[in-house]
């Protein structure tokens, strides 16, 4: 009976998240807040649909676990050691100033030292699951606030494992000496490290033979194995499940298999993670809330602000602007997940005073519902402080280690802006540079700024949607401006306020997002870049090719297709290329154009001293030298490498003679 009370128990949670979460979809606001409201509304303290929360507790255990072993899996530490002064500065310090604020106010009010580092560890901690989730659903983590809040959590992230270790000291059980909390926490270090060298070798070794037998569903069982038995191994040494999932999740991602085996665990973590946190939303003292509503309202509210700062100022500490600083502090305001897991391995230590520890979970479910919001006023809340600082010493090219090295652009006119200098802003600006044609890069990454002017370009550091930053940078004179930047934020806000600064220049934006093509033409774009539909075009190009269609005919539909702005790849438009078309007009194979290669026989010779119509059965129509069309028939004319011989015949004639202009 009771495995038909655990099905039935999640039934009720899953019936009643599904209308729910699709609220929550069409009010845009993250299904985890769906997810929370669900167990504030089911729970004992509500309409009891659940009575006892134990019910749920090993669904709950089974959904942290799988929670944390997916966010094991997409971190990558070779990836953190190649950021690793991004995520040790910034997370290090937002880390150290919690902990730090925490003592301070530890001793003000007399708790013990131990309590006091316990409560900030909590405190400190953010939601990986949250956070991330909203800036992908925005399109914000390759964003510079994004990168910055993805170093912090990842920081976080690393940091559970030595907080828990940490646990039995700070509590110093009763009968408990020092010498044995030592020798625990070494012993339990010993068995972490083994399990992280030995994982590494044990996990490669076995996937690489179980890939070699091309079977998904083994590969799939290896990969919960090995999370399952992780998480045991770490539960025998006195930590939680969990812990052990997150440790699997770090070590099979730094092998070759971590994607996929994130993809396969993906699909059960949205099920898991709900109940996980529908399990969170049982636990919330609804008659505590509305008992003392001012007072939790206050320590929530407490919390996002002491916490804001505090962020706000380790990305300052990095040399980020201000108005970044301060996005990246309100999208972290909030308790994550793994406080959840600290907080349920320090009650029993008891870590926890009092009522604190429900105290602690209402805080902590409201900040998360909060979270959603912040992530949404981040910008407009920066904005506003950073306008009303503007004349400050907090202006966003103040705040750069870079700024003191800025290109003057009094004397710039007809030149290029990028603002970005991503992959595509770096080759846009090299290309650009290598055809003569001046431009300057505006970066909101100092390191980038930097790496620009070693590239030997002007570079600005700042924020190339502003307004000051696009006239700091001349753009009322630039002949095109193009934003490769990869948030939909701001490059609406870029295209419009470049559009109203340079009302003459041509705006070019680079974006991920077919939706945004629309608003980015109304806004002022004069042509927008998809780059999945770029692709697609180049695609299409060699495919054409291989038809052998005239080079200048394939031209003419990619603009077409780019005119239309992508009509056709978005089911809008039908194509205005048909093959049966060029075939019937008999010019199908007619036209080929080859370029003379160094060392080719036609070197040094013409159409007549190479005999091309009696050798190759080929007539040339015209030479192309230099940007210039050659008609004429010149008996001093000789071919030089580099030319463009515009031949015409059928296939087997053109294929005989473009074998005379290439190298031999």
């Amino acid at each position: 009976m009771n495995e038909l009370s655990v099905l039935r128990d999640l039934a009720i949670i899953i019936g009643l998240a599904i209308p729910i979460v699709a609220l929550a979809h069409r009010i845009r606001v993250p299904p985890l807040v769906g997810f929370l409201l669900v167990g504030v509304v089911i729970g004992p303290h509500a309409m009891a649909l659940i009575p006892e929360p134990e019910e749920v507790s090993a669904l709950s255990e089974i959904g942290v676990v799988l929670l944390l072993f997916a966010i094991g899996l997409e971190l990558s530490l070779s990836d953190v050691l190649r950021r690793g002064r991004a995520v040790l500065m910034t997370g290090g310090v937002q880390m150290a100033g919690m902990l730090g604020l925490a003592v301070l106010l530890g001793a003000i009010v007399g708790a013990p030292l131990g309590r006091t580092l316990f409560y900030g560890a909590l405190a400190a901690m953010s939601s990986t699951a949250v956070v991330t989730k909203s800036y992908a659903d925005r399109g914000e983590l390759d964003t510079p606030h994004g990168r910055e809040v993805v170093s912090i959590l990842v920081f976080q992230d690393l940091c559970i494992v030595p907080l828990m270790l940490l646990l039995p000291l700070l509590a110093r059980e009763a009968g408990t000496t020092g010498i044995s909390v030592w020798t625990r926490m070494l012993a339990s270090l010993a068995v972490m490290i083994a399990l992280v060298i030995g994982g590494r070798l044990a996990v490669r070794w076995v996937l690489d033979r179980v890939v070699a037998l091309r079977d998904r569903e083994l590969f799939t069982l290896c990969v919960g194995f090995f999370g399952i038995a992780t998480a045991l191994v770490t539960a025998a040494a006195g930590f939680s499940l969990a812990i052990g999932a997150f440790l699997a999740g770090l070590i099979i991602s730094e092998s070759e298999y971590g994607q996929q085996a994130l993809s396969d665990v993906l699909p059960f973590r949205a099920l898991f993670s709900g109940v996980f946190f529908t399990s969170i939303g049982m636990l919330l003292d609804l008659p505590l809330v509305l008992g003392q509503p001012l007072v939790l309202a206050g320590a929530t509210l407490a919390l996002i602000v002491v916490k804001s700062l505090v962020t706000t100022g380790a990305v300052l500490v990095r040399g980020r602007g201000l108005e970044i600083s301060l996005m990246s502090g309100l999208s972290l305001a909030q308790v994550g997940e793994f406080s959840y897991v600290l907080a349920a391995a320090g009650l029993p230590l008891g870590l926890f005073a009092g009522n604190d520890y429900q105290g602690f979970l209402s805080v902590a479910a409201l900040s998360m519902m909060a979270t959603p919001f912040l992530i949404k006023s981040a910008s407009p809340i920066s904005e506003s402080i950073g306008a009303r600082l503007r004349g400050s010493v907090w202006k966003d090219h103040a705040a750069d280690p870079a700024a003191g090295g800025a290109t003057k652009t009094a004397e710039l006119t007809e030149h290029a802006v990028v603002v970005g200098y991503g992959v595509a802003g770096r080759y846009l600006a090299r290309m650009l540079q290598a055809a003569g044609i001046a431009c300057v890069v505006v970066d909101q990454n100092a390191d980038l700024v930097r790496r620009a002017r070693t590239d030997g370009l002007p570079a600005v550091y700042g924020d190339g949607t502003r307004h000051a930053m696009l006239e700091r940078v001349a753009c009322t004179r630039a002949r095109i401006i193009v934003f490769a930047i990869s948030s939909p934020i701001e490059e609406r806000r870029g295209v419009a306020i470049a559009r109203e600064v340079a009302p003459a220049a041509q705006i070019v934006v680079r974006t991920r997002y077919v939706r945004a093509i629309d608003e980015l033409m109304r806004l002022g774009a004069n042509h927008v870049v998809v780059e999945e539909f770029e692709a697609s075009l180049e695609l299409f190009a060699r495919a054409l090719e291989s038809y052998a269609i005239p080079a200048t005919r394939i031209a003419h539909e990619l603009e077409a297709v780019r005119n239309e702005h992508y009509g056709l790849l978005r089911g809008t438009a039908a194509p205005d290329l048909t093959l049966d078309a060029l075939k019937h007009l008999g010019i199908h194979d007619a036209v080929e154009l080859v370029e003379v290669e160094e060392g080719a026989a036609a070197v040094g010779e013409n159409a007549r001293t190479l005999n091309l119509r009696q050798q190759a059965g080929a007539i040339q129509v015209a030479v192309v030298r230099d940007g210039q069309p050659i008609y004429l028939r010149d008996q001093t004319f000789r071919y030089r490498p580099g030319d463009t011989a515009v031949l015409v015949g059928d296939r087997a004639a053109l294929d005989r003679a473009s074998a005379l202009f290439r190298r031999t």
